[in-house]
């Protein structure tokens, strides 16, 4: 486990974190992003029960920098946190936060004020931002009564010379091939590689690592990170077998390792 604050930060204060699942950490241009916060110990409506996590978050609440963005892909319990979410607005009140259709009501009960609420290619300009939700081929639900009564997204921020692309949670589909069509070529990009197994269930809700490296080159992007493995225990596959496969399947397709990088809990990628 790396403590991202005692390790150097990039000379020219741009970099990426990965604070684990999908919960990163980026800084560009003194603009910092934040992607799905969970902190908890549980991916789960209650303290109990539910998928624990099995490797502590690289950073706390309390000692993060000062965010500026938090986006959120969905509304599953490894996405969107409340409990997170409710602390971190009590440290950092002004931050603004970008959400599917649907997930407003969920963070104003959590005291948030900032809320942009978005349909897929909805965009907006903060400043020299711009931030627009992209399909992806996910569903949504926090009980067994709202299946899908709020919208799924990918995320697309692009500064005047750099862009990310955030996946979030996803199956494959061909919606990676449109978004290159309409906002053009991520220089980095954060694709889900695990929770993937058994195939047949999982197939439409999460890519595996062979799937995310055909959004890699789909998306087009520059280099990409990881997410969405080795953090919490969801789905049958070992924990440590996302990472292998990826490695194996970039060999396959004769792609550098350093194109699609699995970081570790805590480690920092200068951009």
């Amino acid at each position: 486990l790396i403590n991202p604050l005692l390790t150097p930060d990039s000379p020219n204060g741009r970099q990426i974190t990965w604070i684990g699942h999908s919960t990163l950490l980026l800084t560009y241009d003194q603009i910092t992003v934040m992607t799905d916060p969970i902190f908890s110990d549980r991916a789960s409506p209650m303290n109990f029960l539910g998928p624990k996590r099995l490797v502590k978050p690289a950073i706390s609440i309390q000692d993060l920098p000062k965010i500026d963005i938090v986006i959120i892909s969905h509304n599953h319990y490894d996405h969107l946190d409340y409990m997170s979410l409710k602390r971190l607005n009590k440290q950092q009140p002004n931050i603004k936060y970008f959400v599917p259709l649907g997930l407003k009501k969920i963070l104003s009960q959590a005291g948030i004020i900032n809320i942009y609420e978005f349909d897929w290619w909805d965009s907006i300009h903060i400043g020299s931002l711009t931030i627009t939700s992209t399909p992806v081929q996910h569903w949504s639900a926090r009980s067994m009564f709202d299946r899908n009564q709020s919208l799924w997204s990918g995320w697309m921020i692009a500064w005047p010379n750099f862009k990310f692309y955030f996946a979030g949670d996803t199956g494959y589909s061909k919606d990676f091939i449109e978004t290159r069509k309409r906002l053009g070529e991520p220089d980095l990009a954060a694709i889900p590689i695990g929770a993937y197994e058994p195939r047949e269930f999982m197939k439409f809700s999460h890519l595996n690592p062979e799937e995310a490296v055909r959004v890699y080159n789909e998306i087009g992007a520059k280099k990409a990170i990881a997410i969405h493995w080795g953090t919490f225990k969801l789905t049958t596959e070992l924990l440590t077998e996302p990472p292998k496969r990826l490695k194996e399947e970039l060999k396959r397709m004769k792609i550098e390792n350093s194109s699609f990088i699995v970081l570790k809990h805590g480690e920092k990628l200068f951009l």
